[in-house]
């Protein structure tokens, strides 16, 4: 496939690096969001990110030609342009759902569909299409721009032909592309977020402070970033959500989500998006 435009739905921290990153490697840009504000807001982002990378030296085309192949909209009938799409939306089955079933309508038939999910199972969102064979995992990472790895998951009916053509285009975006199959949390989170969890039932059990916790994994382990400190970047909702899909995914007790970790969603905390989390955010 001649793929030349990569429609994108959700403007949000993941959504707005796959549309940096696809820009940056020369590919038009369609990026779709429920309302202007939100576009905008994934704009700015994208704007700053690419000035800094400018600045380290890490991108040396110049930055308004790369801002001008993003365009936005709030209709995804304006989807009927794309050549190939990623989903990026909550991670949540019930708002994917909708969007999913909405942008199978709105895309020509062949048209291959992927989803950003870090966690959902591909077999069972690509059943809400009328393109099963046409549908793919496509879990980049956080932060997109920085990361190089994307997680490439096949669901049940997803072609040899589809695989082929997305494992490509990964390439072409500059990252490293790594099979995983369709298990509850796939690679990067069936072992990530256990881990994360037992961190928090360490926290709560006294073990150690939030500090002692971190300090451990980064000096102890050589972890770039302490697994709460993780937590806050990724969202503890999030964190959340992938340990009960594991937990229901395999129904075994070592997936259970730590009270504590329910108690701060609850709570409002959900790391820095929020202003606090494990750690406080706020200024001071």
């Amino acid at each position: 496939m001649d793929i030349k435009t990569i429609g994108i739905v959700g403007a949000g921290t993941m959504g707005g690096g796959i549309a940096q990153v696809a820009a940056t490697s020369g590919f038009e840009v369609l990026v779709h969001d429920v309302g202007q504000e939100q576009l905008d807001r994934g704009l700015k982002t994208i704007d700053k990110s690419v000035s800094k990378l400018i600045e380290k030296g890490k991108i040396t085309e110049d930055k308004a030609k790369i801002l001008g192949r993003i365009r936005t909209t709030t209709s995804l009938d304006d989807f009927k342009s794309v050549d190939f799409v990623v989903e990026a939306v909550f991670e949540d089955f019930e708002v994917k759902k909708k969007v999913l079933v909405a942008l199978d309508k709105a895309l020509a038939s062949e048209i291959i569909l992927t989803s950003n999910t870090s966690s959902i199972s591909i077999t069972r969102l690509a059943a809400l299409t009328s393109r099963p064979g046409g549908f793919m995992g496509m879990h980049f990472m956080n932060p997109v721009p920085l990361m190089t790895l994307v997680e490439l998951i096949k669901g049940i009916a997803t072609t040899p032909e589809t695989f082929a053509v997305v494992k490509g285009l990964a390439e072409k975006m500059g990252k490293v592309p790594v099979e995983a199959n369709d298990y509850p949390g796939f690679i990067s989170n069936r072992i990530l977020m256990p881990m994360i969890n037992e961190a928090v039932y360490a926290l709560m059990e006294g073990v150690g402070s939030v500090e002692a916790i971190d300090t451990v994994m980064k000096l102890g382990m050589n972890h770039p970033m302490g697994p709460l400190a993780l937590a806050d970047l990724i969202g503890l909702d999030v964190c959340l959500y992938i340990m009960e899909v594991l937990y229901e995914g395999f129904k075994d007790s070592k997936y259970r989500p730590c009270p504590l970790l329910k108690k701060y969603v609850d709570a409002g905390y959900l790391g820095r998006k929020s202003g606090r989390g494990f750690y406080d955010y706020q200024p001071k």
